[in-house]
């Protein structure tokens, strides 16, 4: 769990320097946003996939990116010093924690 922080960290991280609509002001806030992240995914995810599910189903699983970065946009209001500038920045960073958590495991 704490590796998963830290690669959505090190992620974010990246993201905010080579993505401009990515805004980080510090590590901590970069930390803290994995884990509210985290936090999130726990919490809100399954129930907005179980709501989603039929259009999930038609997109063959694609819909699944798009409340991703409905998660990480969430994070970037609730966190402060972790400023996403529109939903389209959002799906980039989620398209992005996707394949490189895919990768990592």
């Amino acid at each position: 769990m704490a590796i998963g922080w830290l690669v959505t960290t090190l992620v974010f991280l990246l993201a905010a320097y080579f993505m401009p609509g990515v805004h980080i002001t510090s590590l901590w806030a970069a930390l803290l946003a994995a884990v509210v992240l985290s936090i999130v995914n726990l919490f809100v995810k399954p129930t907005l996939f179980i709501l989603t599910l039929p259009i999930n189903l038609m997109t063959l699983g694609l819909f699944t990116f798009v409340i991703n970065a409905l998660m990480i946009w969430l994070v970037s209001f609730i966190v402060a010093g972790f400023i996403i500038d529109g939903f389209s920045w959002a799906l980039a960073l989620a398209l992005i924690l996707a394949v490189v958590k895919s990768i990592l495991h």
